[in-house]
């Protein structure tokens, strides 16, 4: 790998800050890269080498000194960029060019990064698969990346970029990151804006990244979310083991990985204890996916009346089933999702993190569709931070690893605990 790819983002950042480094040798080293591997992956829906030339060419005379200084990121299909076209994974936008950027783009951009490109999301972030392969697996045995951050999780598995963005609504940052064997930090709920970014469900999107690091994905957030998030190494933290109410869906795949995450981490001092989520949360899946589909059917209206034949046979049913559910319905599983946050509050009382599986197994074979989302969903409709690290590889040889949560809006705790599992691990 080229001496410059593999440097951290936090390294590169510094380097072009202190003038070791130009913004245009570093996008010049990726973009190099993403040409040699790209056609066998298909992560990007919009690769431009002269525009992200001239971006970093434009940053390296502009004196800007932002936090993430010449860093090349991804990102993903769904949010809007004024120099480059958003299609959101649909072909009813396939010409759509933004005339300015989503939020979170804008301050990337104000941080001093370099926007390689538009990574790869499934249709409205929802189902229906682009054409992203897993680059962990045989180019004679395609396996999903997940989604709906399909894009984003296999640029930075195959080193294309050492960040790029992600959303989740259901599971769409930490499923893809367990399949490609990258991490993935799904922020607290609103840590950072949602203005720009093609909306599914409000009250459940969430702003996030994939990296390949946990510091590099906390440097990132906390940059952008003007947050001091430096996780550090630490040995007495309360882990509770939360199998959570699907346990019965895990493979011994996962089995494994919880058990290794464990071990490293009773290894390093920390002190383990098994959690189990009160009743409350039982049918939290449940909710999630009510809530989802009502809020996309409304989201979707204006697409729906006028280009519903552009659907997917998936979105189609997504939309009649957000229309089925009645506004009581809606705002009884708003206020269950309440009350569970409450009793889970609780729960941090005796522990500093969760501990829980990411997915049930390795990512499945073929490219049709995403896989199942059932050990995130109740997490993202609780607003936890959560984080996944790898750690191992499943019977097929393909990633399998874990997530850690933290109580809502302390983030750092979460970070902390991955960054040691991360570090145990090396």
């Amino acid at each position: 790998m080229d001496a410059l790819i593999s440097l951290s983002a936090r390294e590169i950042a510094q380097r072009v800050s202190n003038r070791e480094l130009t913004a245009e040798a570093v996008a010049r080293a990726y973009i190099q890269h993403i040409q040699s591997c790209e056609a066998g992956i298909r992560a990007w829906q919009f690769f431009d080498p002269e525009l992200a030339l001239q971006n970093a060419r434009t940053l390296d005379q502009s004196g800007v000194s932002g936090q993430l200084k010449g860093i090349p990121i991804g990102v993903k299909d769904l949010m809007d960029t004024a120099d480059m076209p958003s299609t959101y994974g649909s072909p009813i936008y396939a010409k759509h060019q933004p005339t300015v950027d989503a939020a979170c783009v804008a301050s990337c951009r104000a941080h001093g990064t370099v926007i390689m490109g538009k990574t790869v999301s499934t249709e409205f972030a929802t189902f229906k698969p682009g054409l992203t392969r897993n680059p962990r697996a045989s180019e004679h045995a395609p396996r999903t990346p997940g989604g709906s951050s399909s894009g984003s999780a296999a640029a930075v598995a195959a080193n294309m970029v050492p960040l790029a963005f992600g959303t989740q609504t259901a599971g769409s940052i930490i499923r893809p990151a367990a399949y490609c064997g990258v991490v993935g930090y799904k922020p607290t709920h609103g840590t950072l804006p949602l203005a720009g970014i093609k909306p599914l469900s409000p009250s459940l999107d969430t702003v996030g990244v994939l990296a390949r690091s946990v510091d590099d994905a906390a440097f990132f957030i906390g940059a952008l979310a003007r947050l001091a998030l430096v996780p550090v190494k630490t040995g007495a933290i309360r882990v509770g083991v939360c199998h959570t109410p699907h346990w019965n869906l895990a493979t011994p795949d996962t089995h494994r990985a919880l058990e290794q995450a464990v071990r490293l981490l009773e290894g390093g001092g920390a002190r383990v204890h098994d959690v189990t989520l009160p009743p409350s949360c039982n049918r939290l899946t449940e909710a999630q996916m009510q809530i989802m589909a009502y809020e996309a059917a409304a989201a979707f209206a204006p697409e729906r009346r006028l280009h519903a034949d552009l659907f997917s046979q998936a979105f189609s049913s997504l939309m009649s089933t957000g229309q089925s559910i009645s506004g009581e319905d809606f705002a009884r599983a708003q206020s269950y999702a309440s009350n569970a946050r409450y009793e889970v509050d609780g729960l941090f009382k005796s522990c500093d993190v969760l501990l829980a599986p990411s997915t049930a197994g390795e990512a499945p074979a073929g490219l049709e569709a995403t896989g199942d989302p059932i050990f995130n969903r109740l997490w993202t409709l609780l607003g936890h931070p959560c984080v996944h690290v790898p750690v191992g590889v499943g019977e097929n040889g393909m990633p399998v690893g874990v997530t850690l949560v933290g109580p809502r809006w302390a983030d750092l705790q979460a970070l902390s605990a991955a960054h040691t599992l991360q570090l145990a691990l090396k």
